[in-house]
């Protein structure tokens, strides 16, 4: 059956439904699905709808705070720590966001590490906030270890997207959003869905051969790294991943490595636990810190324009910026609406049936 079309403001509406049920305050349901479906939107399914039962399950098993303290634990006048008790990460990466973002008016630069968070949605929302104020935003986090090492068979590393969104003047922002793997998981549970193999590069079985299974991971195999195999460069994607982890964990407070909380619920908790849930990190740069913001985005428009005119190879119409596809995609789906494979909607239909919820598939 083909997918069918949602409006957005439909599942918007149904999410905050969902998050207030939870027992999240008004602003956080309603922040919550904001940030959740700005995936949808931007064309990132796997972050999406598609993991809203995810979320209400880590709240049937206490993993997710629903009305959390979230307070800053340490700071100084560039930096913080701040700790989300278990909230959402939809709410607490916002949060500690908006402290890089106050951080940076002050003095420059603001940098906000995160320990006792979950799952924050797509890196993308949060590095963005910072374009409205002239700034650069940098966001990552850590994730449920599902990734081996180069030369591993050991789960080690999560899918630890990177975004950095620099602003510009006449044209649109540049936003790279990604993972530090070959791809993400959600990738993978959309391949599931559809019954279709996976791109070779991707994955290993447990003993660390190749493999075009996307169900690999419930049989002990694992993600890999950005490059998919050494002769490809993933020694790079690993090293990306680490860094991710080290920033968001090692330096907040949180778990980091084989010890971070995995997104299933059903998954047992690691036995081990060295610090508090879920980490990430966050960077606020002002543009005038360094130069004019003005003479800066007129020189990003040049430099984004020279680009977008380079030579392509044949059979290819322009060179891409990173962002332009989401951005084009949010654009689309704002006014045509959002496709949700069968599956999704049917687990949709399923929450609202548990919630009493109204969601009507059309």
């Amino acid at each position: 059956m083909p997918e069918k079309l949602y409006s957005y403001q439909q599942l918007l509406a149904f999410t905050q439904s969902v998050f207030r049920q939870l027992g999240c305050s008004e602003k956080d349901a309603e922040l919550a699905a904001k940030v959740l479906l700005s995936a949808d939107l931007r064309g990132i399914d796997s972050h999406g709808v598609a993991r809203l039962s995810g979320y209400v399950r880590l709240w049937e098993v206490d993993r997710v705070n629903a009305k959390p303290g979230i307070r800053i634990i340490h700071e100084t006048p560039s930096t913080a720590v701040v700790d989300g008790d278990s909230g959402l990460g939809l709410v607490v990466a916002p949060y500690a966001m908006q402290v890089a973002i106050n951080k940076a008016k002050q003095v420059g630069t603001g940098w906000v590490s995160v320990q006792n968070s979950n799952h924050f949605g797509i890196a993308g929302y949060h590095g963005m906030m910072a374009l409205d104020h002239d700034m650069i935003g940098i966001a990552m986090t850590n994730a449920s270890p599902l990734v081996s090492p180069t030369f591993s068979i050991e789960r080690l590393l999560g899918t630890n997207p990177i975004c950095v969104a620099i602003p510009a003047g006449e044209e649109p922002p540049f936003v790279a959003d990604l993972a530090t793997t070959t791809a993400a998981n959600g990738k993978l549970e959309i391949l599931q869905r559809k019954n279709l193999e996976a791109p070779s590069g991707w994955v290993q079985d447990k003993e660390g051969n190749p493999s075009v299974n996307p169900h690999e991971l419930k049989s002990g195999g694992a993600l890999l790294p950005l490059g998919g195999d050494r002769d490809h460069g993933s020694h790079k994607g690993y090293a990306l991943g680490a860094i991710v982890d080290i920033f968001s964990a090692v330096l907040s407070g949180a778990n980091y490595g084989p010890w971070v909380p995995p997104f299933p619920a059903y998954v047992p908790m690691p036995d081990e636990q060295p610090g508090k849930g879920i980490g990430h990190f966050f960077g606020a740069m002002r543009i005038d810190a360094f130069r004019p913001a003005s003479e800066f985005k007129s020189n990003m428009d040049k430099w984004i324009r020279r680009f977008r005119s380079a030579e392509t190879v044949a059979g290819e119409e322009q060179v891409l910026i990173p962002g332009d596809p989401e951005r084009e995609m949010e654009e689309n789906r704002r006014k045509a609406g959002i496709p949700l494979l069968n599956a999704v909607a049917a687990d949709l239909q399923l929450l609202s049936e548990k919630l009493k919820i109204p969601f009507h598939i059309r």
